[in-house]
């Protein structure tokens, strides 16, 4: 693995990585790079606001409703204006545009990645 320090389980077990629903995508025209602000439902644990650069491959359209991945406890962190509470987790493509880690089912809003 290129650049990355080996951890045991207990320490990936310390990331919360839960499922959510987009129930709300909002221009974000303060952030540096093309973003997009986001309501997110995680079910049991309540609905977390986050801000994502996923503009070159989600129009808001195809986002609302749709299940996402996020880290739900790191810190919450100011972006301009916003007040991000997750980490919504994608990869980058060929030319550094992210596309959104999703589940192909539909799950219960709220489960845990594990």
């Amino acid at each position: 693995m290129v650049g990355a320090a080996l951890i045991d389980v207990a320490d990936f077990e310390r990331v919360d990585m839960r499922v959510g629903r987009v129930l709300e995508v909002e221009a974000f025209p303060e952030a540096r790079k093309p973003a997009y602000k986001l309501r997110i439902d995680f079910g049991p644990l309540g609905i977390r606001r986050s801000s994502a650069q996923l503009t070159v491959h989600y129009p808001p359209e195809q986002l609302r409703g749709r299940l996402v991945i996020a880290v739900t406890n790191f810190p919450p962190r100011q972006i301009g204006p916003v007040r991000s509470e997750v980490l919504v987790l994608g990869v980058p493509d060929a030319n550094g545009a992210v596309v959104l880690l999703e589940p192909t089912e539909d799950v219960p809003l709220g489960g845990r990645v594990f």
